[in-house]
C-alpha cells in the first residue's frame, strides 16, 4: 500500500498544535476493501480521502469504536431514549435535497466559530460524497419534519468485523434541547445491532479537546493506541 504525508497545518482541535495526516495514496477498484482494513488500524474517511493523524509531537488523537453487543446505555442515555421515543429514523443511501439547507443552518447557528464556517454546497458535497463506496445517511424525523442526519458509512457488512462509521451529524437547532447529537449515536448503535454489525466507529477522541469528550460517554468503548485496541469499561481508568 502507498501512503503520503501532508504538510503541517494548524490543528482544528488543539489550537497550540500543528497537525499532519497520513493519507492512503492509491486509487483502484479495491478502495472500499482497503478502507475496511484501514479503519481497523485507526484510519477514517472524509470525502474521497482515507487518512489518519500522523503528528510527530502529539499523540492526542485516538480512534474510538463501540462494540455494539457489549454496549449498555447509561441512566441519562436511557432517559434520552425514552424522551425521544416519538421520533423515527431511517437509513438510506441516497443524498436528498433537504440535507443541505439543514446542514447550512446547523453550521451557521451552531458552529460559526469553527473550521466548517461559512458552509457551502460544494464543501458539503466534497465532505460527504464518495465515488468508491455509497455514503449512507441515518435520517431522523419528527412526524414528517427532517430534524437530523447522521452521515454514516457501512463498512464490511458481510464480514466478522462489519461496522458503521459515524462521519458527521447535523441537526435542526430548534431541537437542541433533546440532545440530538448524543441520540443519533445511540440510533447508530441500534442500527448496527439491527444489521448484525460488530462496531460503531466514532472517529477520534482528542485528549484536551472538550468538544470530543462526549465520545467517552458510550460504554464500553475501545480506543486504538500503540497499534492495538484497548477496551475501557465503566470501572476502567480513563485512557490518556
Amino acid at each position: 500500500m502507498k501512503f503520503g504525508i501532508t504538510q503541517s497545518f494548524s490543528c482544528s482541535y488543539l489550537p497550540d498544535e500543528q497537525e499532519q495526516l497520513l493519507v492512503y495514496a492509491e486509487n483502484n477498484d479495491f478502495q472500499a476493501w482497503r478502507y475496511s482494513q484501514l479503519i481497523q488500524v485507526g484510519f477514517r474517511r472524509s470525502g474521497e480521502q482515507i487518512y489518519r493523524p500522523h503528528c510527530s509531537d502529539c499523540k492526542a488523537c485516538k480512534s474510538v469504536r463501540i462494540p455494539v453487543d457489549a454496549f449498555t446505555p447509561s441512566r441519562s442515555q436511557k432517559r434520552l431514549l425514552k424522551k425521544n421515543n416519538g421520533f423515527r429514523v431511517e437509513l438510506v443511501d441516497k443524498t436528498k435535497d433537504s440535507y443541505y439547507p439543514l446542514y447550512e443552518r446547523y453550521i451557521t447557528e451552531r458552529h460559526a466559530d469553527g473550521s466548517m464556517y461559512p458552509p457551502s454546497k460544494t464543501q458539503f458535497d466534497n465532505f460527504v460524497r464518495c465515488d468508491w463506496m455509497p455514503t449512507h445517511y441515518l435520517e431522523a424525523y419528527d412526524g414528517d419534519r427532517l430534524i437530523a442526519v447522521a452521515v454514516t458509512d457501512v463498512v464490511d457488512a458481510n464480514e466478522d468485523m462489519g461496522a458503521l462509521s459515524a462521519l458527521y451529524t447535523f441537526f435542526d437547532p430548534d431541537y437542541s434541547s433533546v440532545s440530538l447529537g448524543t441520540w443519533m449515536i445511540l440510533m447508530q448503535i441500534e442500527q448496527a445491532k439491527h444489521l448484525g454489525l460488530q462496531y460503531v466507529y466514532l472517529g477520534y477522541y482528542v485528549e484536551g479537546c472538550q468538544k470530543m469528550s462526549y465520545k467517552h460517554k458510550f460504554l464500553p468503548f475501545e480506543h486504538f493506541s500503540d497499534n492495538e485496541w484497548h477496551l475501557f469499561t465503566k470501572n476502567s481508568k480513563m485512557p490518556t
